[in-house]
């Protein structure tokens, strides 16, 4: 395992902003640990490039721990989400400063600016002064930085965060390849879903400084642990219910489950795709409170009567007016008990 955390504990004014999270990332993995403003994520990045010490707990690195072993001396690279280039030097003096503050020859340093401009789609940019580039372009320039002395570890702190959606989508996928083609491993902390489950093999979403879930992108979507991972992932359906069988009682009546389904008092999370409108008169009675465009379909906002509200997913054309009244059903394969 490249990277293991063992009870890795941070107090600020003796509250734990990190605690006792035990992680592993394996070599060629592209880890991405999500969470909300102050859940601890970023305290953790920084703990394990050495810029934060540890109360309790430790951080290895190829098996060995790294306590007391100083930030430069880690061998990992580090990508903040405000790039901090330096102004005074243009791209190649950029890029090649991690390789200069190691020794490399001059030949060897301007060969490989060369090779990670030409990787990341800067070619023959060496001499253009960093004022004069995009946000894109800068985000470009700090990740061939990071990359240049080959690091053990590559770990990028919000790094699409000052970038625009469109640009932030294009280049999330382009780092995914080029991570695939260069075998590096990669831990990253965002809060942005879109952005983790798109470039991560594995995500890690964490609350009040521990690890909430973890799991592929798929497994976490699929199945939230709980009601605060479902919620941050942008689910709004739900609700506590009793589990039976085949059916759970819940707020907005008799729900089918999935075959299986554990029973008792749960946790139900009702995916928008699994809110069905049928002719009012028939099913849930619900009020359409409000209608909001997602690109690939509309998101349905419902008020039932005495109940909490629903979203539901409809194409284009089948979206209903605000204001207007339909029923709704339930599909239990867009069902699931939480744990």
């Amino acid at each position: 395992m490249l990277l293991s955390l063992r009870g890795a504990t941070v107090r600020f004014g003796g509250r734990a902003v990190l605690d006792a999270v035990d992680l592993e990332v394996a070599e060629h993995e592209i880890v991405c640990v999500l969470g909300p403003s102050g859940s601890g994520k970023s305290t953790l990045l920084r703990a394990v490039a050495g810029l934060q010490a540890l109360d309790s707990g430790r951080v290895s690195l190829d098996g060995r721990d790294q306590a007391g072993v100083p930030a430069h001396q880690r061998g990992v690279g580090l990508m903040f989400q405000d790039h901090q280039l330096f102004p005074q030097r243009d791209v190649g003096g950029n890029v090649a400063f991690g390789l200069r503050m190691r020794g490399a020859p001059k030949r060897q340093q301007a060969e490989r600016v060369q090779e990670l401009l030409d990787l990341v789609g800067l070619p023959g940019a060496a001499r253009r002064a960093v004022a004069e580039l995009s946000g894109g372009e800068q985000q470009r320039v700090a990740l061939a930085r990071a990359l240049a002395p080959s690091p053990r570890l590559l770990m990028l702190d919000e790094p699409l965060g000052q970038l625009d959606r469109s640009l932030r989508e294009r280049l999330v996928v382009e780092l995914k390849e080029l991570f695939g083609r260069l075998g590096t491993t990669v831990l990253a902390v965002t809060h942005d879903q879109g952005e983790a489950f798109a470039l991560a093999d594995r995500v890690v979403v964490m609350r009040d400084g521990r690890i909430a879930q973890s799991g592929t992108p798929l497994q976490v979507w699929q199945r939230p642990a709980d009601a605060f991972v479902a919620r941050f992932l942008g689910f709004e359906n739900v609700v506590e219910a009793t589990v039976g069988a085949e059916a759970a009682d819940t707020p907005w009546g008799k729900v089918p489950v999935p075959e299986g389904a554990p029973q008792g008092t749960r946790t139900l999370l009702v995916r928008p795709a699994g809110v069905r409108l049928v002719p009012a008169g028939t099913g849930l009675r619900c009020t359409v409170t409000a209608r909001t465009f997602k690109g690939t379909h509309v998101a349905v906002h419902l008020q039932p009567e005495d109940a909490p509200r629903l979203e539901a997913a409809c194409a284009l054309r089948a979206a209903p007016e605000v204001g207007g009244e339909v029923g709704v059903e339930f599909d239990a394969a867009e069902i699931a008990v939480l744990d």
